[in-house]
């Protein structure tokens, strides 16, 4: 019987492969720059795409994810992409390699995975959570074949209102800890970051986050800073700041914008302060549009322009 091939063999010796491993897995490529003459420095940071900002084109089918590097890079002149777990197709090599192929041919790097539902890594029973971890490292090894930085995964598997119950949220944060600890060590190992957005739960607390990171204290381990995702009783600008110490990447959720260009919920000039100036933080900043009232594809360009403006 002939021997199977591993996923990382396949890759890496299709014809669909190519030089892909090389050129997705340098993130030094540039954004569009910003005119210069305003006097004031600039900031340095580049514009990624999240898939979810197309989440209801996907939906629709009128596009797929194999589109996504083609429409970041003519569409939006965007040079990277943030996959989403939920919009694989498939999880064969076959399909991996396609999706490298695609971002190849259009000069788009794949930033990070946004991986959801496929267990709770604070789950109450230990069998549950192992179960998590295992099925996160395959995610690992995608990330990897594509040449991601990061990888990013979701603190589930806590009781409602735990964030506000001291013992159910040290109960959760101790479990957790073995959880996310072993899938960082696995992600040491592919050189891929494992990191949590605030999305959600205990997750949308900072105080209750950077716990956990203390708790992990492991380098590939860390957060990703969602402008948006927090409740009313969090104030998003202070918690941004908190989680800045620890960010791998950063998602700029937007909603809507007025005539000016500005987002009309949140204040960006104060946000990027918090993550570039102060933060001291330039990677990518992913596009994250969740808005109505404009299109998704006019959402994003808008998005664009109000980032760039603020270089």
């Amino acid at each position: 019987m002939e021997k199977l091939q591993s996923r990382g063999e396949f890759i890496k010796n299709s014809a669909l492969f190519g030089g892909a491993a090389v050129a997705l897995g340098l993130p030094g490529m540039t954004n569009a720059k910003a005119e210069e003459g305003s006097g004031r420095k600039k900031r340095e940071f580049k514009i990624s795409l999240a898939g979810w900002s197309l989440h209801r084109a996907v939906r629709a089918k009128e596009i797929t994810q194999l589109d996504m590097p083609k429409i970041c890079r003519e569409e939006f002149g965007v040079d990277a992409v943030e996959f989403v777990s939920g919009m694989f197709a498939s999880r064969e090599p076959s399909y991996i390699a396609k999706l490298i192929k695609a971002a190849q041919d259009n000069k788009v790097f794949v930033n990070l995975i946004m991986v959801d539902g496929f267990g709770n890594l604070g789950d109450r029973r230990q069998e549950r959570r192992d179960r998590a971890v295992k099925m996160h490292t395959e995610w690992v090894d995608i990330a990897a074949d594509m040449g991601c930085v990061c990888m990013r995964a979701n603190w589930a598997g806590a009781r409602t209102g735990a964030e506000k119950d001291p013992e159910a949220l040290t109960d959760f944060i101790n479990r957790s800890s073995g959880s996310f600890g072993a899938l960082s060590e696995y992600g040491a190992k592919k050189n891929i970051k494992i990191i949590i957005e605030n999305h959600g739960g205990p997750s949308s607390y900072p105080d209750a986050l950077l716990r956990l990171m203390k708790a992990v204290d492991n380098p590939y381990f860390g957060t990703l800073p969602d402008f948006g995702n927090f409740p009313a009783d969090v104030d998003r600008y202070d918690a941004v700041a908190k989680m800045m110490p620890y960010a791998k990447a950063v998602s700029a959720k937007c909603y809507d914008f007025d005539e000016s260009g500005q987002e009309t919920r949140l204040d960006y000039e104060r946000l990027l302060k918090i993550v570039v100036d102060d933060g001291g933080y330039h990677g990518y900043i992913g596009i994250e549009y969740e808005g109505n009232r404009l299109s998704e594809y006019d959402g994003v360009k808008e998005c664009k322009k109000l980032l760039l403006s603020l270089m």
